[in-house]
């Protein structure tokens, strides 16, 4: 609809010459047989004007973005103008987490910023999408924390631990569990959104630990004395990688503008990394999760940012955590065995380097 929106308000414009009682959406206007002479009339003007001016712009592309950093970078790009300056039109749009999986799924957006393994769990439910821009991937801003007694992974076993079942940090426990001799059976799964865990570790008795990203972990830190990661995703670099993933038809028929969006991507990580500009980046990007650029600074330890010449070597084919596509069938493998979808996913299906590479 949002082509017809400038198109709408010069038909209003006509509506002297007819009786248009109600006014119906142009589209149907247009395809209608049965108009009277006036609105005809009305209609063939409006016809003509259109001939005479150029064709409508495309609508601006709709991007979720989340408290995650690799997403709230974005953020400076957005305040300082750097889409408009690249000449293409964004929509972002902010979100709890798993909130904006579920408006790509439904539709809502053209693109997401998701995890990897994530990205397959969306696209198995159906909403197809592909990995065209790689953020970063988390080097230490998810984790497990835990509270005392509890100091160590193996002592866990037997213990609750709150978690948002099937997502990311739910693959980090697993993976914590499985380099210290842990199943998942040793133990209990709360199940709750990460937003909710902090407040869940620190009002819960039986609650040994949580999984969950920054800032929601720091808030578990900060909220429990005593509280401590006993297991991060600096343990396991490349086991999280975030992106940018895209609606396949948006992408198919926009491919000019995605380029821009990564072009722009890029700028907001020089930016960041340059010691002159990093103040005013991180003042920008703690605004937007509600944190002072002293709280937010040690976020960025923890997310390891991917410039043009790092996103390539992680978009190259390999088996191992350092490559997207091992990192991906890794994901894969947790969501089958732990029926977040019964089907392996074509993990290359996900993933297309082509306009990254180019830059």
């Amino acid at each position: 609809m949002k082509r017809f929106e400038s198109a709408h308000t010069s038909f209003t414009s006509l509506t002297t010459l007819a009786s248009l009682a109600p006014l119906a959406p142009l589209g149907r206007l247009a395809s209608s047989r049965r108009m009277r002479g006036a609105l005809a009339g009305a209609a063939a003007a409006l016809a003509i004007g259109f001939a005479a001016t150029p064709a409508q712009a495309a609508a601006p592309l709709a991007i979720g973005y989340s408290d995650w950093p690799g997403f709230v970078a974005f953020q400076i790009a957005i305040d300082k103008g750097w889409f408009k300056e690249a000449g293409v039109d964004v929509n972002f749009q902010w979100f709890d987490y798993s909130a904006s999986l579920d408006a790509f799924s439904a539709g809502k957006l053209d693109a997401v910023g998701a995890t990897n393994g994530d990205a397959l769990v969306t696209g198995a439910s159906g909403a197809k999408n592909v990995m065209i821009l790689l953020t970063d991937y988390s080097s230490g801003n998810d984790m497990i924390v835990a509270k005392p007694p509890v100091r160590t992974v193996e002592g866990l076993k037997g213990k609750k631990v709150g978690v948002e079942v099937g997502l990311v940090d739910h693959l980090l426990l697993d993976t914590a569990l499985a380099k210290h001799a842990l199943k998942e059976s040793d133990l209990t799964l709360v199940n709750a959104k990460t937003n909710e865990l902090p407040q869940v570790l620190a009002s819960s008795n039986d609650v040994a630990a949580v999984g969950a990203w920054q800032p929601n972990a720091g808030e578990a830190l900060k909220r429990v004395p005593g509280s401590r990661p006993i297991f991060t995703s600096a343990d396991a670099p490349g086991l999280i990688y975030d992106a940018i993933t895209v609606n396949p038809v948006t992408l198919q028929s926009r491919k000019a503008d995605w380029a821009k969006v990564i072009k722009v991507w890029y700028r907001c990580v020089a930016y960041i990394n340059d010691p002159k500009t990093q103040p005013d980046a991180v003042k920008i990007m703690s605004a937007r999760v509600g944190l002072t650029p002293a709280q937010y600074l040690p976020l960025l330890k923890g997310t390891h940012l991917l410039d043009a010449s790092a996103a390539k070597k992680a978009f190259t084919k390999g088996d191992g955590l350092d490559s997207v596509y091992g990192s991906s069938v890794n994901a894969d493998n947790f969501n089958v065995r732990n029926a977040v979808y019964k089907q392996s996913q074509n993990v290359s299906a996900y993933i297309d380097s082509t306009l990254a590479n180019a830059q």
